[in-house]
């Protein structure tokens, strides 16, 4: 007779798991030789944005229109109305937006940065000064070009990648109050709040510092508008990680976030599980009302935002499985296994790991390497050569310029994002992912760095192109 002692005691936290979802498809890849990778990150000038997708291994460079999409979503495209005006496609994406995020009103584009060119246009007036919790490359530059700037007024903690602060993307609300005083409430069109945020490494936002984000804007008057392009993962951190969250729904806690915000805009390409697609939602009908005469002159009619109907019924139904929480938590998982690995090896990363990638710390992989010689390009460079494995750089080259003195500037996070698709890779593909860095890791003190030999006026980090120092 077995006894409760003699039973053999596991560590539930060590149990295996599995995706939740099963093969239908698949899309072969080609691996390559050593040889034949060198010579192609070096037609594509060292940049990984430049290679050639069959050329790529395992592709890590992004997880924007990246993921697979399921049974359910593939049905959705054969149910596409593709008419111009009033397609029942946009309708049901209106219902979900509303239903799952809980904002009145909805405006789709064709992704993310056309609806953050809707939002500064709107908005944004010459000169004035948007705080938010770190830049992020395409926000910043629509917000520039609008006749703003940005002002970063996150916790101090995410600049610094070894911090383990659970909410590093919160918003440091003595810098905001002390920028709103400094410059004016007149010359403050709203705040720009992330969740997550990508460049602190997918960094998430604190329930409690959004309703106290939103307290102390409503005291100035000033909007709060959110870029909700992972906020379901942001959602998934605060189940993890807050006080009073554990027993609650992703979805309940993503309603709950988002109704602290005045507006939002999204890259459905991430947490929705497509291919292409974005929106904006308001609560304020005056700002929708420009925002749905705007969108015809930059993108489309105010029913599909330039997309086709069968875009708008995939992301509808990509909105339903992307709030499951058995989804997120696999989706989630996956990049904590790949982070756990490397910091097993002691391999430099950005803690805690966050929910759309594991962020490389190429200060401290390369501290040989100045900044001015950009050591993220570098190792994402050597990533390739090793094993096919593209991924991308977060640090001096995506900072740009400044437009004023046109002086580099200097971010104090050098990081390349090893960015994970949702649904497309198993654990097999990361382990082939960590050995390679681990392998670039211990063979760090021979790269030397890059220097740019091109460089475009915006954006550069997209198509520039550099060669070895």
């Amino acid at each position: 007779m077995t006894t409760e002692n003699s039973l053999r005691k596991r560590d539930s936290s060590k149990k295996s798991w599995a995706e939740p979802w099963k093969v239908k498809m698949v899309e072969p890849t080609r691996w390559t030789t050593r040889q034949y990778r060198a010579e192609r990150i070096q037609e594509a000038g060292f940049n990984t944005f430049l290679l050639k997708s069959e050329d790529v291994y395992i592709d890590l460079l992004t997880d924007s229109g990246t993921s697979a999409m399921s049974d359910y979503q593939w049905a959705g495209l054969m149910l596409g109305d593709e008419a111009y005006a009033g397609s029942r496609n946009f309708y049901h994406l209106e219902a979900n937006i509303q239903k799952f995020y809980g904002y009145k009103y909805i405006v789709p584009t064709h992704q993310g940065r056309g609806a953050e060119h809707l939002v500064s246009q709107i908005y944004i007036k010459k000169g004035d000064v948007v705080p938010g919790n770190m830049y992020f490359t395409t926000t910043r530059i629509h917000q520039e070009l609008a006749g703003g700037s940005f002002e970063d007024v996150i916790v101090d903690e995410a600049h610094d990648p070894q911090s383990e602060r659970p909410f590093k993307g919160d918003v440091d609300l003595g810098k905001l109050e002390d920028l709103i005083k400094g410059v004016g409430r007149d010359r403050i069109p709203y705040v720009s709040l992330a969740a997550t945020v990508n460049m602190a490494g997918g960094q998430p936002v604190s329930m409690q510092n959004v309703r106290e984000l939103r307290a102390l804007c409503d005291g100035y008057g000033v909007p709060v508008l959110l870029d909700a392009t992972r906020a379901i993962e942001n959602a998934y951190f605060i189940q993890q990680r807050e006080e009073g969250y554990r027993d609650k729904k992703v979805a309940d806690i993503l309603l709950e976030f988002c109704s602290y915000t005045h507006g939002s805009w999204m890259s459905a390409k991430k947490d929705s599980l497509v291919n292409i697609g974005g929106w904006l939602a308001l609560n304020d009908w005056n700002k929708f009302e420009e925002a749905r005469n705007l969108v015809v002159v930059y993108e489309g009619l105010h029913t599909y935002g330039g997309l086709a109907g069968r875009d708008m019924e995939a992301m509808a139904r990509g909105i339903e499985e992307s709030v499951d929480d058995g989804h997120i938590r696999a989706r989630v998982g996956q990049v904590e296994y790949l982070g756990g690995k490397l910091l097993d090896w002691e391999v430099p990363i950005v803690l805690p790991i966050g929910g759309h990638a594991v962020f490389l710390d190429a200060k401290r992989f390369y501290p040989h390497i100045p900044q001015d010689r950009f050591p993220a390009q570098t190792l994402a460079a050597q990533i390739y050569i090793e094993a096919g494995v593209r991924t991308m750089e977060r640090g001096i080259l995506s900072a740009g310029r400044d437009p004023e003195t046109g002086r580099h500037r200097y971010p104090k996070l050098e990081l390349v994002r090893v960015a994970i698709p949702r649904r497309v890779y198993t654990q097999a593909h990361m382990d082939v992912t960590a050995e390679a860095i681990e392998e670039v890791f211990w063979n760090r003190d021979r790269a030397k760095g890059l220097k740019l030999v091109y460089e475009p006026k915006y954006l550069r980090f997209f198509q520039a192109r550099l060669e070895p120092v």
